[in-house]
């Protein structure tokens, strides 16, 4: 970590004095910058200098910024490959994103609330180190046994060691130290968390690399500033605007980085607009350049992945419920693949009828009666996530008792009809009883037998988006059924009915008529024999109508995230102060047990560097703007604790305040992209800190205050890595309260479960 002396700050800043006590500004050579700012303020002119002079040095330290880098690539690698098979059975959330590695190289159709990026990763890496699918993932504990999983785990753990390399490099363009750069790497090789997150079948360190890399590579191409639209400025935009695609492409929460990036990108612009060597043609080409690379490619990218996907994900699976029965009839093996039946739905036909909420069902019913105390005693009917012969319903007019005779006049929009239960012949039926489960509903059952009922067997048909008169196409049309008598809707309220009820779906007829995915339906199945039947191949929606249809029920299935029984689930609050982890494995002695943790010696210094650096920024603007003299030296240092450091302080606002708006569960490891971001902000300040230490101190002593406080830094970080390295690499045997843990002691908040 190589510095300029005190000794040396100490006669700059002398000579510094002298030429203000002069008021004049002597220099040897031409130079393009203005007259200094006489408050001592940072101008553009100051900071550029003060770059290049850094820049200078830094290529002058290019073998120990090479030595550095290697050291933490060696530390990071050996950190996260460490044990990468242990433990040998499915830990956490590998249960659900090591089996979704199992469906793409199954080719099998599935459903997840997150871009399709990561699982496809998984399912390559599994794939090209010979694993072969066939592991079920059933649940957490499960042995892999034969089964190769080291290699998706492994693919994971190697993403998860370019973290401290990322961060290193980051640091080390935003402020030209190594001393800043090798604080930030060092924080992040030993923090027990970050290595926990890289070593399992897991999104985060997919994730995680991409954000870094984005933001790595914004900060180099902020460096290419002076060389615009040569080779290595095209390189570094074009490769940050193919990292924000893959950063979207596994979890929405790359939105974030895309937000950063954009900040980033419009501030210079405005920069460039106020730039008046450059033409507005040269501004527009700026403009249309970063348009190019940072939105058109971006896009393009990701509309590839989601085209990938689709393609390779071509069998029916578990995820088919989920979606369309016009999205359903594209996938092999699927009732509806290569199908054919009418094209509209007409009187006399046999329908099914599925819901639109996600995990909504089809409209079901059976010979069982709802029981004693639950609204009138008559024959349930439910929503079933099934196929099933008890699906089936037939279509007649209102006013008709045998429809099978009629001409097959089409269903439009506005029509009176009545539907009547296949198997047991009942009619749809609503009447002002409470539903079983949701409140100010009313109950739907079936009533009637051998065609006969009464007037609250009738519904009117509503296509979605239509008008009167407007036919209902199969798998297309969204309708709704409301009620002729009482004026509610047909719905789907996605609750489990008891055991009477087979814990089925309950249907009930909602008051409240706002559209909605759980009062839609389309018709599935359809049978008429006095009508043409047309291929469902043309009904198949296009590629821009899938990935809208995925996208809607990716963002439902989000917004829908509830936390399991006995799950621990965490508010935003928590994250910063390390106020509880989350066990990835093991609960008693005799299991092997994992838990994800932060180093709290790393998350707190990390939190005391937030405010840390919030005053510090403060102090440092009041002086300028008092126009108290710093020295030239001081002043580049504030230089990049306002600007790099700026930028990281972004970062982390953007990846955590956001989720104090969300109303989804949250869990401690949401918090890691913003770890990454304070962590590298501390590298910043203490750096800062530490070369300011020729204020406290004298030279020679300020310099060996400065080592001191390095060595002191590595030393309580790798010393609490020591500490708590059980927590990420797996203990057995006595609990962290009992003797002879190898954590006694170190249960330092109530609040930790290990």
């Amino acid at each position: 970590m190589e510095r300029e002396p005190c000794s040396t700050q100490y006669h700059i800043a002398k000579d510094a004095s002298v030429i203000r006590h002069r008021k004049t500004f002597q220099t040897s050579t031409p130079s393009t910058d203005k007259t200094p700012n006489k408050d001592g303020n940072l101008t553009e002119e100051t900071n550029g200098s003060f770059s290049r002079k850094r820049r200078k040095s830094s290529n002058s330290a290019e073998p120990t910024s090479r030595g550095f880098l290697l050291l933490v690539a060696g530390l990071s690698f050996s950190t996260r490959l460490f044990k990468i098979k242990e433990p040998p059975h499915v830990c956490w959330d590998e249960t659900h994103f090591g089996k979704m590695g199992s469906y793409y190289i199954n080719r099998t159709f599935f459903f997840d609330v997150h871009p399709p990026l990561g699982k496809m990763l998984i399912g390559l890496a599994g794939y090209m180190s010979g694993y072969d699918g066939t592991f079920p993932f059933t649940k957490p504990g499960d042995k892999y046994e034969h089964h190769i999983y080291w290699g998706m785990r492994g693919f994971c753990a190697g993403l998860g060691s370019f973290l401290p390399i990322f961060a290193y490099l980051i640091v080390l363009e935003l402020s030209h130290s190594h001393t800043a750069a090798l604080i930030a790497a060092w924080l992040l090789i030993f923090d027990t968390g970050c290595i926990t997150i890289s070593q399992y079948i897991l999104l985060d360190p997919i994730l995680l690399f991409f954000i870094m890399a984005a933001v790595l590579s914004m900060v180099k191409f902020n460096q290419q500033k002076d060389r615009p639209f040569t080779a290595p400025w095209w390189f570094w935009i074009l490769l940050t605007g193919v990292n924000l695609a893959g950063a979207l492409g596994v979890k929405f929460v790359g939105l974030f980085v895309i937000l950063l990036v954009g900040l980033n990108t419009v501030s210079d612009l405005w920069r460039l607009l106020g730039d008046l060597d450059l033409s507005l043609v040269d501004v527009t080409k700026h403009l249309l350049a970063r348009v190019v690379a940072l939105i058109l490619l971006p896009v393009f990218l990701y509309f590839t992945i989601f085209a990938v996907h689709f393609v390779v994900l071509n069998k029916s699976g578990p995820g088919d419920g989920f979606f369309s029965s016009a999205f359903q009839s594209r996938l092999i093996g699927n009732n509806l693949h290569n199908a054919s039946m009418p094209e509209y739905l007409a009187y006399g036909s046999t329908i099914t009828m599925k819901n639109l909420r996600i995990a909504g069902g089809y409209l079901h019913s059976h010979w069982h009666l709802y029981p004693e105390g639950v609204g009138a005693k008559q024959q349930q009917v439910t929503a079933y996530l099934h196929k099933d012969y008890n699906n089936l319903w037939l279509v007649h007019r209102h006013n008709d008792t045998n429809s099978q005779s009629e001409a097959p006049d089409l269903v439009r929009h506005g029509d009176i009809i009545r539907l009547e239960h296949k198997e047991t012949t009942r009619n749809l039926h609503s009447h002002l009883h409470e539903a079983p489960l949701t409140a100010k509903h009313f109950q739907v059952t079936g009533y009637g037998i051998n065609h006969t009922g009464d007037s609250n067997d009738l519904w009117r048909v509503e296509v979605c988006g239509g008008r009167k008169g407007d036919p209902v196409k199969v798998l297309r049309s969204k309708v709704r059924f409301l009620h002729k008598a009482i004026g509610c809707v047909l719905f789907s309220s996605g609750k489990t009915l008891p055991k009477w009820g087979w814990e089925q779906v309950e249907v009930t007829c909602s008051p409240y008529l706002k559209e909605t995915p759980s009062s839609q339906w389309n018709i599935e199945d359809h049978v008429n024999a006095k009508l043409p039947n047309i291929s469902l191949s043309v009904l198949k929606p296009h590629f821009l109508e899938i990935l809208m249809e995925s996208h809607i029920v990716m963002i439902r299935g989000n917004s829908g995230l509830k936390p399991k029984d006995n799950e621990m689930n965490s508010k935003p609050w928590h994250w910063p102060i390390n106020y509880q982890g989350l066990r990835f494995s093991g609960v008693n002695e005799t299991e092997y047990r994992v838990y994800l943790l932060g180093n709290p010696v790393v998350w707190w210094l990390n939190l005391a560097s937030l405010g840390l650096y919030l005053i510090l920024v403060a102090v440092a603007s009041v002086a300028f703007q008092r126009g108290i003299s710093v020295g030239q030296k001081r002043r580049g240092h504030c230089f990049v604790l306002m600007r790099g450091g700026g930028l990281l302080f972004l970062g982390w606002l953007l990846h955590y305040v956001p989720f104090y708006t969300m109303g989804r569960v949250l869990y401690y490891h949401h918090y890691f992209p913003a770890m990454l971001f304070s962590s590298m902000l501390t590298g910043i300040t203490l750096d800062f800190l530490l070369n300011m230490a020729d204020l406290l101190l004298r030279p020679p002593y300020c310099d060996w205050l400065q080592r001191v406080g390095k060595v002191l830094f590595l030393v309580i970080v790798l010393f609490s890595f020591y500490l708590f390295h059980p927590l990420a690499y797996g203990m057995t045997g006595p609990l962290a309260h009992e003797p002879g843990s190898s954590m006694v002691g170190l249960k330092w908040m109530e609040t930790w479960e290990f």
